[in-house]
């Protein structure tokens, strides 16, 4: 049985969550605040974290640094009634696997924990490095060192170089990323997610090293 960890300070909301995913076959842990949140996300060794931003104590962001610095391959979907562009980079740039926004439906929470929980089962692991013309990059410590500075990635966006660098010289369309890196049925979604993570990729590659092949996706040199 998977066990979830949910950290949301609004009882109604909390209990809700719960009582879905319990319904659902999954086992549920609770955190009302960011440092309980720490504690059971490093004690009770969850198989997914749904982390509200807003929280006391800690918020959402200070939680999900830590964890990612502790267990850099824990999924986390970030669970929050801020809904701005800037929530959702910061978010997702921290290395949040997904980001749903308040209010939602449990049909849409439970697709998403099943999508993200069955993308890190099938994730690779993140070993080896990789050089490109002007760069190169250590995949193990999420680095890439050019013209002399070194850029962190995060895990999402190593996992997407990862499997980018699988098909070197060929270009990967869109649908393909969302399945296999991002686990969703790519047919009759509509997202943003890919360009703000292509976007940071070449700021930290350099445009020379990541293409776009009009019409067929993106293409590693």
């Amino acid at each position: 049985m998977r066990t979830v960890l949910v950290v949301e300070d609004d009882p109604a909301i909390r209990r809700g969550v719960v009582d879905a995913l319990e319904a659902s076959g999954y086992r549920a842990i609770e955190s009302a605040d960011g440092e309980a949140a720490l504690q059971q996300g490093l004690a009770r060794d969850p198989d997914l974290v749904l982390l509200d931003i807003m929280l006391p104590k800690r918020d959402g962001f200070q939680v999900l640094q830590e964890l990612r610095r502790a267990r850099p391959a824990l999924p986390v979907i970030m669970l929050t009634a801020r809904g701005s562009e800037e929530d959702r980079v910061r978010g997702l740039k921290g290395g949040a696997d997904d980001y749903v926004v308040k209010p939602f439906s449990a049909s849409e929470l439970l697709a998403r924990v099943e999508a993200v929980l069955r993308r890190s089962a099938e994730r690779p692991k993140l070993t080896g490095s990789i050089a490109f013309p002007g760069c190169a990059v250590d995949l193990e410590r999420r680095e890439v060192t050019r013209d002399g500075q070194t850029h962190e990635l995060s895990q999402r966006e190593a996992e997407l170089l990862r499997y980018l660098a699988s098909a070197r010289g060929h270009p990967v369309s869109r649908d393909e990323l969302l399945q296999r890196v991002w686990g969703l049925d790519p047919h009759g979604i509509t997202t943003r997610t890919i360009d703000m993570h292509i976007a940071r990729l070449r700021e930290k590659l350099g445009s020379e090293v990541l293409r776009t092949v009009r019409g067929q996706g993106y293409m590693l040199v």
